[in-house]
């Protein structure tokens, strides 16, 4: 029976001969390869799985059966450093049961792939060195293939004529698409896009330049709503909160959009969106004074939270 150094090592040694980089040549990327197969040190590689497994699990398994204990800070370590790029190389599947799951779902799972396991089950066999060259010979077209398979779970999103982007898929992302196309277009005609987070990279669209010439800087450590529109014709940017699972434009969160906003050499309007009632009553007593609120699935109707106008600025007033 092989040892657990020996599945270690040549977990390493196989990382290696597929091409990744240096910086996944390590033993929590063998661990992550050896969990994906679910190879404890009792089983030989003819005996390789391909279960279903998240971070988590991943890092609990390397505990239980190779006695390698990583600190729970160090989960996005095993997300950015090695699963990202098992994913990207195809070597491993990211949400095949649910390819439309949101990026940042606890739920999120990854499989090894058909071929990566066929390939591995051959390890340590007479046929290892063939199998490995011809599944080398395919490794672009698969990677390639899978990324198609990924992208077609994306939410497009046109941001102006002949000019789209990709979102990560999920509730949020939809719900952003309906407030750049459904909203904006209802409430702040001929508006432009400013800045459009997405879970999976948060700046999803960010027109930095624009922003600047209205007189706000940002960077990455910044508050931003997830989506801002500059309606020119009223002089109006419109700082939106898409809400499905966290909160909505509440007094603290207007005081935060105020101060990253204050050098605007615009009126400042809040919006929380919401995709449908049922959500927005869940948070209507977190709701600021003086805001607007929009719901997706009613989406000519705005419903404006007390003062003197329906949709417009408010200069120097206090937030509710």
């Amino acid at each position: 029976m092989p040892s657990k150094e020996e599945h270690l090592a040549a977990a390493g040694r196989i990382l290696i001969d597929l091409g990744f980089p240096r910086a996944q040549q390590n033993e929590r990327s063998a661990l992550c390869l050896l969990a994906l197969l679910n190879l404890t040190p009792a089983k030989g590689w003819a005996d390789a799985e391909s279960p279903l497994m998240g971070i988590t699990p991943i890092m609990d398994w390397a505990r239980t059966y190779y006695d390698r204990d990583y600190a729970p800070n160090t989960r996005e370590t095993f997300r950015r450093q090695t699963m990202h790029q098992f994913v990207e190389a195809g070597l491993a599947l990211y949400n095949p049961d649910n390819p439309a799951r949101p990026v940042n779902s606890p739920h999120a799972v990854y499989q090894i792939s058909p071929e990566a396991l066929s390939l591995l089950q051959a390890h340590g066999t007479s046929a290892w060195g063939e199998a490995l060259n011809a599944y080398l010979a395919t490794h672009g077209t698969l990677a390639a293939k899978y990324a198609k398979e990924r992208d077609q779970a994306l939410i497009p999103l046109k941001i102006a004529e002949g000019q789209e982007i990709a979102l990560s898929p999920g509730d949020h992302s939809a719900l952003i698409r309906d407030i750049v196309e459904q909203f904006a277009p209802r409430f702040a005609p001929g508006s432009e896009l400013v800045y459009a987070g997405d879970t999976g990279d948060k700046w999803g669209y960010f027109n930095q330049e624009l922003l600047e010439r209205l007189g706000v800087a940002v960077d990455s450590h910044g508050k931003m709503p997830d989506v801002v529109l500059y309606y020119g014709k009223k002089g109006w940017l419109l700082l939106v909160e898409a809400v499905t699972s966290h909160g909505p434009v509440d007094g603290k969160r207007h005081a935060e959009l105020a101060a990253l906003f204050k050098d605007a050499d615009a009126g400042l309007v809040y919006v929380t969106a919401f995709p449908d009632r049922a959500t927005m009553g869940r948070y209507l007593g977190e709701i600021a004074w003086e805001t607007e609120v929009w719901v997706a699935d009613a989406p000519s109707h705005l419903i404006h939270f007390n003062g003197e106008r329906f949709l417009g600025p408010y200069e120097g007033a206090e937030e509710g």
